[in-house]
């Protein structure tokens, strides 16, 4: 991979195009042993990325709900509702 961005740095849907992109080339098994070692670390890498960004997403998401005097609170999502 020639100067891959800081994964840190990659939105949610570049981090998940470019695992995906990883991942349909290593199922091909047609790349160098130590290019589809480098290409299945950045994929690790990209993976818990992807997934600490689900997580800080699950935490901001609040649930809405309108009074009856038209005031709109928030609170935190609860998953098990």
């Amino acid at each position: 991979m020639t100067n891959p961005k800081a994964v840190e740095k990659l939105s949610f849907e570049d981090a998940l195009e470019e695992l995906e992109t990883i991942v349909r080339k290593l199922e091909t098994g047609e790349a160098p042993l130590e290019d589809s070692i480098t290409a299945y670390e950045r994929g690790t890498t990209l993976k818990h990325h992807c997934e600490k960004k689900l997580r800080d997403a699950q935490i901001k998401i609040e649930k809405i709900s309108i009074s009856d005097n038209n005031t709109i609170n928030t609170q935190p999502l609860d998953p098990e509702e």
